[in-house]
């Protein structure tokens, strides 16, 4: 199992403190890679992606380096300006989650019996 990195948040944020999984960390810097790269073949600057996206320079070279600290709505905004929002919003599709149906099929009952009716005699 290889090291992890611990994320440091505001003083005083136990959870900013836990650390990242290694493979966590990889692919989030495999993304920032995919960014970057996605980026350049547009021939755009990181600076002109940060203006189309509405966010600071500084926002975009952490996106690019994978920075575990990134909100959503940056990557969903650059997604959208490099036209892949669709792809973002299938990451976690439930319809296509094998485990989670395996899951709930194993909960479900052996048989489905008719309830009988209850009467309301007094």
């Amino acid at each position: 199992m290889g090291a992890t990195k611990v994320v440091k948040g505001p003083v005083g944020d136990r959870k900013a403190d836990r650390p990242l999984p290694t493979p966590a960390e990889r692919t989030l810097k495999k993304l920032g890679e995919d960014i970057n790269r996605a980026r350049r073949r547009r021939g755009l600057t990181q600076q002109a992606l940060a203006d189309r996206a509405a966010v600071g320079l500084s926002t975009i070279k952490r996106l690019e380096a994978g920075d575990p600290r990134m909100q959503i709505h940056v990557l969903a905004r650059v997604m959208h300006l490099f036209g892949e929002l669709g792809r973002l919003s299938e990451l976690l599709d439930s319809g296509q989650d094998d485990i989670g149906l395996a899951l709930m099929d194993e909960q479900l009952p052996q048989r489905v019996r008719v309830r009988k009716k209850k009467t309301n005699a007094f």
